[in-house]
């Protein structure tokens, strides 16, 4: 019965519209008061949910991409990019996909990358002649990138709900190649759809001018080196690279690009705030709401069942990510890591896949689910910037979506693809 309640009020809050965040909240409340315990453990449970250290790169990698995002970073980055393969068929859309795999690697954030490289991308798109939900689609599709390469601040959430005993920066490392892989495939997909619809080809502007783009876009993306080099050579902790990435992020807007003014300061500062606090209240109830299932030994019962159902490897891997799949389209991302990685990691150990390769494999199916309604925040930011409907873009984003599929079953039947770097570097 305490299953019911749990799972029955959090599906109807969900339905009727109310916030992810008090869904998880409420419905952990309302089981609690019918097992009779004290309604302070869900406070407590909230309170250590958000209460670990390493939580705390969270907050300011997202300030640093802030800074990064108000300083003039993304329109150097899209300089370098256009110069590099704006020449292809569909250039601004290849340019687009580049541009969101650099700047994911600044922000860590999908809806960052959505909103800063889309804001200035999709518009000019539209004007140059290409449709709308094509740019829409290019720009959503490309952002979930960020979610796997460093600073993933996603990895960081999966780490602390695995028991945080996994190595942050082997979990920075093993998204790279997926990452580079997803890149490598939406562009394939938009040159396809391009040549189809007939968009133009691109003139070569030369490697002198990819060298001189690529020379003023350096300072920012010296912070991927920064943070990545930092974490994996063991120099600082993950926590500790996010500060230096704050550090570095204002020098180089304020005294390099010169782009940084006290009001868009300002306006950094109160949007890190605004988003950090979203952000930890999901994962504060997300925490109780998982402390409950763990309580109610959801994760145990989810093992005996997965291994009355299957006991090969390949169909339990396929009904996962089925799941998941399937969850995405209803679940934001930071609850449904924090809730379901109890409850599948044992099932997959159980099955003798690496957490490792499960984390990656877990944040690009949640990744996939922010472009799936009827939750699908990088595709709502990216149809609000290219004033197109979810409905008309979701009729054309098919060629990106099985991209995207097309990597995620890779990822998970070659494991290499997710292992092969961090072995490298241990």
């Amino acid at each position: 019965m305490e299953l019911l309640i749990l799972f029955g009020s959090f599906t109807l809050l969900l339905l009727i519209g109310m916030p992810i965040a008090f869904c998880l909240g409420v419905a952990s409340l309302a089981t609690v008061l019918y097992m009779d315990v004290p309604p302070v453990v869900i406070f407590q449970q909230m309170n250590s949910g958000m209460n670990a250290f390493a939580m705390m790169a969270i907050p300011f990698f997202i300030y640093s991409g802030d800074l990064m995002l108000r300083g003039g970073i993304a329109e150097r980055l899209i300089a370098f990019a256009a110069s590099l393969v704006g020449h292809l068929r569909g250039g601004l859309g290849q340019v687009n996909i580049l541009t969101c795999t650099l700047f994911g690697g600044i922000s860590g954030s999908a809806v960052a990358d959505a909103s800063a490289v889309g804001g200035l991308m999709i518009p000019q798109m539209v004007k140059r002649g290409y449709d709308a939900d094509y740019a829409v689609n290019v720009t959503a599709n490309a952002a979930i990138i960020a979610l796997l390469i460093p600073p993933s601040h996603n990895m960081i959430i999966y780490s602390l709900a695995a028991g945080g005993n996994l190595s942050i920066a082997d979990l920075f490392t093993a998204g790279i190649v997926p990452g580079l892989m997803l890149a490598g495939s939406l562009m394939v997909a938009a040159y396809v759809v391009a040549r189809r619809r007939g968009y133009p080809l691109g003139v070569f502007p030369g490697w002198m001018m990819v060298a001189r783009t690529l020379v003023i876009a350096v300072p920012g993306l010296l912070l991927i080196a920064i943070i990545f080099g930092g974490v994996r050579s063991g120099i600082f902790t993950a926590t500790e690279s996010s500060c230096v990435a704050v550090v570095y992020a204002f020098l180089v807007t304020a005294l390099v690009y010169r782009q940084l003014t006290w009001e868009s300061f300002v306006e950094a500062t109160l949007g890190a705030v605004r988003t950090t606090a979203m952000v930890l209240l999901v994962i504060g109830t997300a925490g109780a709401f998982g402390w409950l299932m763990a309580f109610l030994q959801v994760p145990a019962q989810t093992v005996a069942f997965m291994k009355s159902v299957t006991d090969d490897p390949v169909m339990m891997l396929l009904l996962i990510n089925v799941i998941l799949l399937f969850l995405g389209t209803f679940m934001d991302m930071a609850p449904m890591i924090i809730i379901l990685t109890p409850i599948l990691l044992p099932v997959v150990k159980a099955f003798g896949v690496d957490p490792i390769h499960f984390g990656v494999i877990l944040i690009l199916n949640a990744g996939i689910g922010l472009n799936t309604p009827p939750v699908g925040s990088v595709q709502f930011v990216a149809c609000a910037i290219g004033k197109v409907s979810i409905g008309e873009s979701m009729k054309t984003i098919w060629p990106f979506y099985g991209a995207s599929v097309v990597v995620l079953l890779l990822v998970t039947y070659v494991p290499a693809f997710s292992l092969w770097l961090p072995a490298l570097f241990r």
